[in-house]
């Protein structure tokens, strides 16, 4: 397997998977690879997998779980997966590509320091940069986001953004060997686990990990995440703040 792995949790993705933009990440990144976990999906996403790896089987790996366990465990046995075929960088990306493949080379440039553990995508709009967030998404992202923040006492900016590089360490992949016990708020719980490593003194959390603000991230239609969500999302937080707190004393 090359040494870029990205898992790509795939739930009723048939619709709207470019795989155009996937074929095309392949022959532009040589290093590049792909890990699609298939997460119980009913539509014909299975079987449209099935055929991008016919095409591509030293490349690209597709896992098929029985039955919907959501993102979150997705993203686990993805990551695992990738950890265990010797990747050396390993990252998550979200199936509708809201954040293009051509930002991955800039992921693995700052993965060139060999201090720097984790790169976070972060969905900052500055000048230069093309994020497309729809206003309300926007507002109520900042609302989480700040909250985020509080609650793991990390001056993090964006926790939420679907788009994840790091070294595939025996520490770091430490952190997705236990099931998340949260379905929508995993990545707040992912960093979690890694201030919980800061606390037995094995990571340096603020100067290992590090946010990148994307130079382009779009707001793409048939999102899994929405205000339906919003209060099983706030019960998540409010449990959060006893797992940040019981990843701490571990």
């Amino acid at each position: 397997m090359p040494d870029v792995v990205i898992v790509v949790p795939c739930y009723n993705e048939a619709a709207r998977l470019d795989l155009p933009a996937f074929r095309a990440a392949l022959a532009q990144q040589p290093a590049l690879s792909f890990v699609f976990v298939n997460d119980g999906s009913t539509d014909d996403t299975q079987a449209l997998l099935d055929g991008f790896a016919a095409e591509h089987p030293a490349r690209v790996v597709v896992a098929a779980l029985a039955q919907n366990g959501g993102k979150a465990e997705a993203v686990r046995h993805g990551i695992l997966h990738a950890g265990a075929a010797g990747a050396r960088l390993v990252g998550y990306w979200d199936a509708d590509l809201a954040t293009p493949l051509t930002a991955v080379p800039e992921f693995v440039r700052v993965l060139a320091d060999p201090d720097v553990q984790l790169v976070l995508g972060s969905r900052v709009q500055l000048l230069g940069r093309d994020i497309r967030r729809r206003p309300a998404r926007h507002y109520i992202g900042r609302v989480f986001a700040t909250a985020a923040s509080l609650l793991l006492g990390l001056a993090v900016y964006d926790t939420q953004c679907g788009a994840k590089l790091m070294r595939a360490t025996p520490l770091m992949l430490q952190a997705f060997q236990r099931p998340f016990r949260v379905r929508w708020c995993f990545d707040v719980e992912l960093l979690a686990r890694v201030l919980g490593m800061q606390a037995r003194g094995e990571i340096d959390v603020e100067r290992q990990c590090v946010e990148l603000p994307l130079a382009a991230w779009e707001d793409r239609s048939g999102s899994k995440l929405g205000l339906r969500q919003v209060p099983q999302i706030v019960a998540e937080l409010v449990r959060l703040r006893a797992i940040v707190a019981a990843e701490r004393r571990r």
